[in-house]
């Protein structure tokens, strides 16, 4: 069995247990945050989640185009490009930074300018109101194309 007999050196004076200070009533950083989002934020939301949090909201149909950092002379181009965007906004920062850059149908010139520097480049994705689709690369980007005819 184990010994459970306590030692006689241990003295009562638990003095250095006790905090030398009073902690405060109030729990920062929460104190200090927003009631209300700001438009940074409601903007890099997620189109699912805002409209599961705000109800449907109808937007105008636009295509956008998402790389990433990559190295290269075209990447400050593509930045350059992307930032004539209708709706262009960053996530992330360093390595994982993501471009994101939203042009409606009267912008498909932009839109095609900008995808033929971004395409072959790894991360690059094309999404179609906000959201990934399936064959958006192959099919909805070529029907686009045709807007050029105009």
């Amino acid at each position: 069995m184990s010994d459970t007999h306590i030692p006689s050196d241990t003295t009562d004076d638990r003095t250095h247990d006790l905090p030398d200070h009073r902690p405060r009533d109030r729990f920062w950083p929460y104190v200090e945050l927003p009631e209300e989002p700001t438009d940074a934020e409601l903007a890099a939301l997620d189109p699912d989640l805002e409209d599961a949090l705000f109800g449907r909201n109808e937007r105008p149909f636009a295509i956008t185009l998402s790389f990433s950092v990559f190295p290269g002379d075209n990447y400050q181009r593509a930045i350059d490009m992307a930032s004539q965007a209708s709706n262009y906004r960053t996530v992330g920062s360093g390595e994982a930074m993501r471009h994101y850059a939203r042009f409606p149908p009267d912008q498909v010139e932009d839109l095609r300018s900008l995808f033929e520097v971004v395409e072959a480049t790894k991360g690059c994705e094309v999404l179609i109101d906000d959201r990934p689709v399936p064959y958006a690369r192959e099919l909805w980007l070529p029907l686009v194309w045709f807007l050029l005819l105009k």
